[in-house]
């Protein structure tokens, strides 16, 4: 095999490696959207509920199956009746309230909300005691302060 041929060979699996690995695209969720106000509150409630694979994202924002599979829940919940709010209580049933990407204020929770305000308060404290030491005259050395005799 001739130097020259080796080398477009060598590219070609070299292209070829990275383009089939990639898979086929993945269909966002199969159901065409019926009714716009049900997709929107599907939207709305999926935006308040974390996805467990990532984490840091909601179920809307997530490309993961599992995403997709609890976009449709919420989905077909919301469509049978039941309202944002009880969608949101059948996934804490389930998860617990560190599925909802806001959880409410109370009991442990509270502490997410109030530890940064108590952080302010505190560093302004700091700062303005710095502020005054820094700022503080100095008193002159060899001064004499009052009612002390010089001599």
């Amino acid at each position: 095999m001739s130097r020259w041929s080796f080398a477009v060979l060598l590219g070609l699996v070299l292209l070829w490696g990275p383009a089939s690995a990639q898979g086929a695209p993945q269909q966002e969720d199969s159901v065409a959207p019926a009714d716009p106000a049900l997709e929107a509150a599907v939207r709305a409630v999926a935006s308040q509920i974390r996805c467990v694979v990532c984490q840091g994202l909601s179920i809307e924002d997530s490309h993961t199956d599992l995403a997709r599979e609890m976009r449709q829940i919420v989905r077909e919940q919301l469509a049978a009746g039941r309202t944002p709010e009880e969608v949101k209580e059948y996934f804490v049933a389930r998860y617990g309230e560190w599925i909802l990407l806001d959880p409410p204020a109370r009991g442990f929770n509270l502490t997410v909300h109030v530890l940064p305000v108590l952080g302010l308060v505190v560093g302004a404290i700091v700062v303005v005691l710095l502020i005054r030491r820094w700022t503080r005259a100095p008193a002159e050395e060899g001064s004499a302060g009052p009612g002390e005799n010089l001599a």
